[in-house]
C-alpha cells in the first residue's frame, strides 16, 4: 500500500491532492497499526467547523495475523481522545474485518467515513473498497438515520438554552438520509446538501455556529419553528424510504468482493506500509 494525502469533492470520484496541516499526517502515521485509510469526519465533514472544533479522525486498520488467529481478538476498535501536537483529536478506527462487516449492515457512520472527501491517508485498497461499498447501500439505511436523528433531537431539546450546533446535527442527519434514499449517494456536508434542499434558514444557522458561542443559542420562538421543520423533514425521510428504488440488501457480489479483499489484505499485511 502507498500512503497519500488527498481530498476530493464527489464522494464516488477519484480524490485530488490536498495540502493540509502536516500535524494530521504525523498523527495518522503514528497510529499503532497499518491503515487502509483515514479520513476526517465530524463538523469538518459536515461543513460547519468552528475554529476550536476537534478533529474526528476515522479509519480502518489492519491487525497483524497473530492478533486475529487466536481465541481473543484485541484492538478490533482503537480509540484515542486527547490533544496531540496542539490539535484536539478524537480518533476511532476499526480493524478491516469489523469495518467490512459494518458495511454489510445498515450503518451510515461507516459509509460516511469511507466516502469522506477529507482524506488524510489512502491506499489503492481504499479506492477498491469505495467501489465495492456502492453495492452495500440499501433503502434500509434510512433506519440508521431515523434512529440517529431521534437521538440527536432529544439531545438538542435537553440543552437550556437550546444551541445551534446540535440543531445543525439534526438537519445534517435528516438531509443525508433523504439524499441517500433518493440518489444512492453518500453526502454528509450540510452546505452541499442544501444546494439541493434549499432550506432558507440553514445558511444563517451555519453562520451563527461559525461566529461563536455568543450567537449560537435559540429563543422559544425559534424552537417552535425548528420543531415544525424537524417533523416535516423527518416525514420526508420516511417518505423517501418508502419511495426509494434502492436494493433491499447488499449485493451478493459486494459481500464476496469484501471477503476477497479482506483475505488479500490479511495475506499481505506483513509488507504493507
Amino acid at each position: 500500500m502507498i500512503s497519500e494525502s488527498l481530498i476530493g469533492n464527489d464522494p464516488f470520484s477519484e480524490p485530488t491532492l490536498m495540502t493540509d496541516d502536516p500535524r494530521l499526517l504525523r498523527i495518522t502515521s503514528a497510529q499503532p497499526y497499518p491503515l487502509l485509510f483515514a479520513t476526517i469526519s465530524g463538523a469538518h465533514l459536515y461543513g460547519f467547523p468552528s475554529p476550536d472544533s476537534d478533529f474526528d479522525l476515522r479509519g480502518a486498520h489492519i491487525l497483524p495475523l497473530e492478533r486475529v488467529l487466536g481465541l481473543e481478538v484485541k484492538d478490533e476498535t482503537v480509540e484515542d481522545s486527547r490533544i496531540i501536537e496542539g490539535l484536539e483529536m478524537d480518533i476511532v478506527s476499526h480493524d478491516v474485518k469489523k469495518f467490512f462487516s459494518l458495511l454489510l449492515k445498515k450503518n451510515g457512520y461507516v459509509l460516511e467515513q469511507l466516502y469522506s472527501p477529507l482524506i488524510v491517508h489512502t491506499t489503492p485498497e481504499h479506492q477498491e473498497l469505495k467501489d465495492i461499498a456502492k453495492g452495500c447501500i440499501t433503502r434500509h439505511h434510512s433506519h440508521h438515520y431515523l434512529g440517529f436523528v431521534h437521538t440527536q433531537w432529544e439531545l438538542f431539546l435537553k440543552e437550556q438554552p437550546p444551541r445551534v450546533k446540535p440543531l445543525l446535527y439534526v438537519y445534517r442527519v435528516l438531509l443525508t438520509g433523504s439524499w441517500m434514499m433518493r440518489t444512492g449517494e453518500v453526502e454528509a456536508n450540510l452546505v452541499t446538501l442544501n444546494e439541493s434542499f434549499r432550506l432558507s434558514y440553514l445558511p444563517d444557522l451555519i453562520a451563527r455556529k461559525l461566529n461563536g458561542p455568543e450567537q449560537a443559542t435559540l429563543t422559544d420562538t425559534d424552537l417552535a419553528f425548528y420543531r415544525s421543520e424537524f417533523e416535516r423533514l423527518r416525514a420526508e425521510l420516511e417518505a423517501a424510504h418508502q419511495a426509494s428504488s434502492l436494493r433491499e440488501a447488499p449485493e451478493e457480489s459486494a459481500r464476496q468482493s469484501l471477503n476477497d479483499l479482506l483475505i488479500r489484505v490479511r495475506k499481505t499485511q506483513g509488507i504493507l506500509s
